[in-house]
């Protein structure tokens, strides 16, 4: 079997305010086009296909044209998995039919444990959860953290294995020993829920989302596709792209995404970065992490600089404080507080609030309402 494992493309995601729709829509393209051109046999998403728990519209219809072209329109199979961005509740509507057409989606638990079945190869689905959900599900209060769970996980999917065929896992945590970056969700980076590698073992390959750069773990069989496009400073130095994997004889190759406006840090003088010999060899519309080396005040300093550069997101002094530019959100004072509260929520989390989450928030404010 081959086929394309990419993961986090988080649709919908701003950088400091910027609309990222045309860049990720560039990305895809050249991911469609790598999967066509390399005749893979599925293309699999290892979760965070949304960046918010409650997509936008837009976030919404621009997900279903890239999966309407890949699976209905260029016949691929899509095996998919919901990660922690997600609302897996949002995200599995109308699944009963997606098998149809060869779109396998697991957002629960409970799925992963029946295989897609390929010739040679049998391919887990393994949504991102939480411990309390594997504790339900095995009806095991032993169960403490993630690492806990995949050690049962992982030996109900071996009992699973065809002898006869390779097996891949997808799913949607932190490795242990990987390393992240600032985009990245630090809720669940952490020891109690670090997945050790060794555990991870019985599979051939384990195709990972969550982290954003591929070479956040360096292990041959497990791998993080990392996110098709940069989303903070910290990534500027990464090369974005996919992974082709063939499971016999095991190979892997990256394939490399080129993004239309890249992230990158420009260090200089004011005087230096606005000199029209130096600008015009640059890629002026790039997201642009500004390093002024100057330490005279300079009146409108940053909207000088962006009447030459219009997409930038950071302006540091490298003699100085960080002055940060990026625009403030208004607040709509009719918005039920409910609302307002999973909005504030999901903007400082980079998560939905659970189901219990807001049950707790609206005791909390209901008993707020009867004190006043």
């Amino acid at each position: 079997m081959r086929f394309l494992h990419t993961a986090d493309w988080h649709i919908g995601k701003k950088l400091h305010g910027f609309d990222l729709a045309e860049d990720q829509q560039a990305a895809y393209e050249q991911i469609q086009a790598i999967a066509l051109a390399e005749k893979v046999d599925a293309m699999i998403i290892a979760g965070d296909l949304y960046d918010r728990g409650i997509p936008n519209e837009k976030s919404v219809n621009q997900l279903d044209n890239m999966l309407i072209d890949l699976n209905l329109k260029q016949h691929l199979p899509v095996l998919a998995i919901s990660g922690n961005h997600d609302s897996a509740t949002r995200l599995r509507t109308g699944s009963p039919w997606f098998k149809a057409t060869d779109y396998y989606l697991n957002t629960k638990l409970s799925q992963a444990f029946t295989p897609v079945e390929f010739d040679d190869t049998q391919v887990f689905l393994l949504p991102y959860f939480e411990p309390f959900e594997a504790r339900r599900y095995f009806d095991d209060d032993s169960i403490k953290s993630a690492a806990d769970a995949m050690q049962q996980i992982v030996a109900a999917m071996a009992a699973k294995f065809d002898p006869a065929k390779k097996h891949v896992l997808v799913a949607h945590f932190f490795a242990a020993g990987s390393e992240h970056v600032d985009s990245e969700t630090q809720v669940m980076v952490g020891g109690l829920n670090a997945i050790p590698v060794t555990d991870l073992a019985p599979f051939d390959y384990v195709a990972l989302g969550h982290l954003h750069g591929k070479d956040a773990l360096h292990a041959e069989r497990v791998r993080y596709s990392g996110s098709p496009l940069k989303f903070s400073v910290s990534e500027a130095n990464q090369q974005k792209g996919v992974w082709i994997v063939d499971t016999d004889p095991f190979a892997v190759t990256f394939k490399p995404l080129t993004p239309i406006h890249d992230v990158r840090v420009l260090k200089g003088a004011f005087a230096d970065l606005t000199a029209p010999e130096f600008y015009k060899e640059q890629a002026q519309d790039d997201y642009l992490a500004i390093r002024l080396t100057d330490k005279r005040v300079i009146p409108n300093v940053m909207q000088a600089l962006r009447d030459v550069y219009p997409r930038i997101i950071e302006l540091e002094r490298t003699d100085g404080p960080v002055v940060s530019d990026t625009p403030t959100e208004t607040v709509d004072p009719h918005l039920d507080p409910m609302e307002l509260l999973d909005q504030f929520f999901e903007k400082q989390t980079e998560t939905a609030m659970t189901e219990q989450q807001q049950k707790w928030a609206q005791a909390a404010l209901t008993a707020a309402n009867k004190e006043d």
